[in-house]
């Protein structure tokens, strides 16, 4: 995998995200009360936007095992025509037509032999209901192999795509715990100081007199 620890485009949504949830935690949402502009909250922002490549490498064993699951995801299947939509329907149809028939056919072919004709009718409906039983059998086969493929490809894609939803969860919090929060709590303490001042005018405290002292 070339150049893994370099956010991907596609993934600076999932950063924003992660990045915005940082933003929320208990202890930066109480020091950036201390600004009640907005400004520096804006700052801290912008600056994790820019920083996202380096941030983004504190969690690259997690980032790196999701780029891996999702590059060998399946991609789409492609749009079906109304030809194969039909496909499944005649595979599961075709038993059940030729069964029908099949029974038909015998019932009529062995009720003429007991009339003793000598018609070769009855001899002719026997033989074609046995080749409607012989092909219901083998289209029955067909389909229950045609489902059974399907059922397990949708089972595997299913546990691929669980997968694959639980590496992007462990790569958000390893970017939480170990990138995000880490760099707006040391940039927190480098920027412009968040302690609350005096308003400008507020009175100044008296000095103390010296009848106020305690005698010595």
């Amino acid at each position: 995998m070339a150049d893994p620890l370099r956010l991907r485009p596609k993934d600076r949504p999932d950063f924003e995200a992660v990045l915005h949830l940082a933003l929320g935690a208990a202890d930066i949402r109480e020091a950036l009360r201390a600004d009640p502009t907005g400004r520096t909250t804006a700052r801290l922002r912008l600056r994790a936007l820019g920083d996202a490549d380096e941030i983004a490498a504190a969690a690259s064993e997690e980032y790196g095992t999701y780029l891996t699951l999702r590059a060998s995801a399946q991609p789409d299947p492609p749009r079906r025509s109304a030809a194969d939509s039909l496909l499944p329907a005649l595979a599961v149809l075709t038993p059940l037509v030729a069964a029908t028939s099949a029974a038909v056919l015998l019932v009529l072919g062995y009720l003429l032999q007991l009339t003793d004709t000598e018609d070769a009718l009855p001899g002719s409906l026997i033989t074609a209901g046995w080749v409607l039983t012989l092909i219901a059998g083998t289209s029955a086969l067909l389909a229950f192999a045609a489902l059974l493929r399907t059922a397990i490809r949708g089972g595997y894609g299913t546990r691929h795509s669980a997968r694959l939803q639980q590496a992007r969860l462990d790569w958000h919090q390893a970017l939480l715990d170990r990138g995000i929060l880490p760099h707006l709590r040391r940039h927190l303490r480098e920027d412009l100081p968040l302690r609350p001042t005096p308003p400008w005018g507020a009175p100044a405290l008296p000095m103390p007199t010296n009848s106020a002292l305690p005698p010595t």
